[in-house]
């Protein structure tokens, strides 16, 4: 099965009239436009932050020395 072709894109936009009406279809497009849009940000963020913990855990990490300095506000790794 290789997908909807030109018939069912068709049947699928008179289906969509007919339930929706011809006022309502634009609208429903554009927010279906942003939906996927946000999407695919969302998911070119998380593949980013992946990349970067990946690069990160590569790096060889230096040792630090332990400061038991009572002003040291920095949370423990």
């Amino acid at each position: 099965m290789s997908g909807i072709g030109a018939t069912g894109i068709i049947l699928l936009v008179l289906v969509a009239l007919l339930l929706f009406g011809p006022n309502k279809l634009p609208e429903l497009g554009r927010a279906f436009g942003r939906t996927l849009r946000e999407f695919k940000s969302g998911a070119r963020e998380m593949m980013d932050d992946e990349d970067r913990k990946d690069k990160d855990s590569s790096r060889v990490e230096v040792s630090r020395s332990e400061n038991n300095d009572k002003d040291n506000k920095r949370l423990p790794d």
